[in-house]
Protein backbone atom coordinates (compact mmCIF):
# COMPACT_ATOMS: atom_id res chain seq x y z
CA UNK A 1 0.00 0.00 0.00
CA UNK A 2 1.25 3.62 -0.66
CA UNK A 3 -0.90 5.42 1.09
CA UNK A 4 0.52 7.31 3.86
CA UNK A 5 -0.65 9.09 6.56
CA UNK A 6 0.21 11.94 8.65
CA UNK A 7 -1.06 14.38 11.34
CA UNK A 8 0.71 17.30 12.76
CA UNK A 9 0.34 18.30 16.80
CA UNK A 10 1.76 20.74 19.26
CA UNK A 11 2.37 19.83 22.44
CA UNK A 12 0.64 21.58 25.27
CA UNK A 13 1.94 21.75 28.63
CA UNK A 14 -1.48 19.55 29.54
CA UNK A 15 0.75 16.58 27.58
CA UNK A 16 3.76 17.23 29.60
CA UNK A 17 3.96 14.57 32.35
CA UNK A 18 7.49 15.39 33.76
CA UNK A 19 9.70 18.35 34.85
CA UNK A 20 11.05 20.55 32.66
CA UNK A 21 7.28 20.02 30.25
CA UNK A 22 8.88 16.95 28.85
CA UNK A 23 6.33 14.74 27.57
CA UNK A 24 5.42 11.43 27.77
CA UNK A 25 6.70 9.15 25.57
CA UNK A 26 3.38 7.36 25.28
CA UNK A 27 1.85 10.39 23.44
CA UNK A 28 3.69 9.45 20.79
CA UNK A 29 1.54 6.14 20.86
CA UNK A 30 -1.07 7.87 21.34
CA UNK A 31 -0.55 9.92 18.18
CA UNK A 32 0.84 6.65 16.35
CA UNK A 33 -3.13 5.00 17.04
CA UNK A 34 -4.51 7.82 15.38
CA UNK A 35 -2.62 7.72 12.29
CA UNK A 36 -3.53 3.73 12.43
CA UNK A 37 -7.09 4.32 12.43
CA UNK A 38 -6.95 6.38 9.99
CA UNK A 39 -4.50 3.89 7.66
CA UNK A 40 -7.27 1.15 9.04
CA UNK A 41 -10.47 3.49 7.63
CA UNK A 42 -8.57 4.68 4.61
CA UNK A 43 -7.62 0.55 3.29
CA UNK A 44 -10.74 -1.44 4.69
CA UNK A 45 -13.52 0.95 6.21
CA UNK A 46 -13.13 -0.06 9.59
CA UNK A 47 -11.48 1.60 12.59
CA UNK A 48 -10.14 -2.06 13.08
CA UNK A 49 -7.92 -2.54 16.49
CA UNK A 50 -4.55 -2.10 17.65
CA UNK A 51 -3.24 -5.76 18.34
CA UNK A 52 0.50 -5.25 19.14
CA UNK A 53 3.60 -3.33 19.04
CA UNK A 54 6.77 -5.51 18.19
CA UNK A 55 8.95 -2.08 18.08
CA UNK A 56 9.41 1.28 19.45
CA UNK A 57 12.16 3.47 20.21
CA UNK A 58 12.40 6.73 21.62
CA UNK A 59 15.19 8.90 19.97
CA UNK A 60 14.84 12.25 21.11
CA UNK A 61 12.74 14.25 23.93
CA UNK A 62 9.04 16.15 23.19
CA UNK A 63 8.45 19.23 25.34
CA UNK A 64 5.56 21.35 25.74
CA UNK A 65 5.55 23.40 22.45
CA UNK A 66 6.95 21.51 20.43
CA UNK A 67 4.92 20.55 17.00
CA UNK A 68 4.85 16.72 16.19
CA UNK A 69 4.32 15.16 12.72
CA UNK A 70 3.12 11.54 13.28
CA UNK A 71 3.25 9.76 10.34
CA UNK A 72 2.31 5.91 8.94
CA UNK A 73 1.74 3.28 6.47
CA UNK A 74 0.64 -0.14 6.14
CA UNK A 75 3.47 -2.56 5.15
CA UNK A 76 1.89 -5.60 5.22
CA UNK A 77 -1.64 -6.60 4.54
CA UNK A 78 -2.58 -10.10 5.70
CA UNK A 79 -6.73 -11.81 5.79
CA UNK A 80 -7.55 -9.64 8.72
CA UNK A 81 -3.97 -8.53 9.89
CA UNK A 82 -2.17 -4.98 8.77
CA UNK A 83 1.41 -4.25 9.74
CA UNK A 84 2.49 -0.65 9.63
CA UNK A 85 5.32 1.46 10.65
CA UNK A 86 5.46 4.53 12.18
CA UNK A 87 7.73 7.92 12.46
CA UNK A 88 7.13 11.17 15.07
CA UNK A 89 9.20 14.26 13.86
CA UNK A 90 9.77 17.53 15.77
CA UNK A 91 9.17 20.32 13.27
CA UNK A 92 8.87 23.53 15.14
CA UNK A 93 10.30 24.42 18.60
CA UNK A 94 9.40 27.38 20.91
CA UNK A 95 12.36 29.55 21.50
CA UNK A 96 11.68 31.16 25.08
CA UNK A 97 15.48 32.34 24.72
CA UNK A 98 14.37 34.80 22.60
CA UNK A 99 10.79 35.61 23.32
CA UNK A 100 7.61 34.15 24.90
CA UNK A 101 6.11 33.44 21.48
CA UNK A 102 9.15 33.17 19.65
CA UNK A 103 9.29 29.62 17.40
CA UNK A 104 11.64 28.14 14.67
CA UNK A 105 10.79 25.75 12.18
CA UNK A 106 13.45 23.16 11.74
CA UNK A 107 14.68 22.29 8.38
CA UNK A 108 16.00 18.99 9.40
CA UNK A 109 12.80 17.74 11.81
CA UNK A 110 14.12 15.53 14.54
CA UNK A 111 13.28 12.04 14.50
CA UNK A 112 11.57 11.80 18.08
CA UNK A 113 10.21 7.95 17.55
CA UNK A 114 9.60 5.24 15.41
CA UNK A 115 7.67 1.86 15.51
CA UNK A 116 6.07 -1.11 14.22
CA UNK A 117 3.38 -2.68 14.77
CA UNK A 118 0.15 -5.28 13.94
CA UNK A 119 -3.39 -4.00 13.51
CA UNK A 120 -6.45 -6.23 13.23
CA UNK A 121 -9.60 -5.72 11.41
CA UNK A 122 -11.91 -8.53 11.36
CA UNK A 123 -13.11 -10.04 8.28
CA UNK A 124 -16.55 -9.33 8.58
CA UNK A 125 -15.90 -5.82 8.92
CA UNK A 126 -13.48 -4.88 5.92
CA UNK A 127 -15.37 -3.00 3.54
CA UNK A 128 -13.24 -2.04 1.04
CA UNK A 129 -10.51 -3.98 -1.05
CA UNK A 130 -7.37 -2.44 -2.89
Amino acid sequence: MDDKVMIRVRMSSHDAHYGGELVDGAKMLQLFGDVATELLIRNDGDEGLFAAYDMVEFLAPVYAGDYIEATGKITHIGNSSRKMSFEARKVIVPRQDISDSAADFLEDPVIVCRASGTCVVPVRNQRIKK
